[in-house]
């Protein structure tokens, strides 16, 4: 595996919170409300992000939507790729998706694989009213026709470059840009 060193912080723990704040309004507001939507974070760090969303539209509207999270391993177009014994969070939806506005969280859009897979995932599970999608960072360089509509930060990035989203005790305390190392 490639090692990656810090190039530059892109956003510290309280970029952060302002990002998420922001999201949560933008989500609260396009929803006219909060009726009929669920979150569900991809694992591992957009379950992490989807907390935080949460917990902020709690504050805002004063209700607790659902939350579930997704594993999105066996959904995988390179399952092959990630050796033997892949590690595997689990699912974990207690509510049914079916015709529910969905907000779909993960910590860094790039290609779009991610994305199609957690959709796929969904579908086979129900069928929802719509998916929106929100990225604490996108990145740039798509090989899928997917954007969010709720997005932290934009930033465009090489092929030698990584987004490393650091989480402390339950928090996203850094956004990193990093290279792979012997680049420079």
């Amino acid at each position: 595996m490639a090692k990656y060193i810090e190039k530059t912080v892109l956003m510290d723990a309280m970029a952060v919170k302002r990002a998420v704040s922001r999201m949560a309004y933008e989500i609260v507001e396009r929803n006219r409300g909060t009726d009929n939507l669920v979150i569900i974070g991809i694992q591992t760090k957009g379950v992490t992000l989807a907390k935080l969303i949460l917990e902020r539209i709690k504050e805002i509207e004063d209700i607790r939507l659902p939350l579930g999270s997704l594993d999105i391993t066996f959904y995988r177009d390179d399952l092959t790729r990630l050796g033997k014994h892949p590690v595997v969070a689990g699912s974990d939806i207690a509510f049914t998706i079916e015709d529910k506005k969905i907000i779909l969280v993960d910590d860094v859009l790039f290609s779009g694989r991610t994305v199609r897979c957690a959709m796929d995932e969904i579908f086979d599970m129900g069928r929802p009213e719509r998916i929106e999608l929100a990225v604490l960072v996108d990145r740039g360089r798509r090989e899928l026709p997917i954007s969010a509509g709720y997005i932290g930060k934009s930033i465009q990035t090489s092929a030698d470059e990584y987004i490393n989203v650091e989480v402390t005790d339950g928090e996203i305390s850094k956004v990193s840009l990093c290279e792979r190392e012997g680049r420079r």
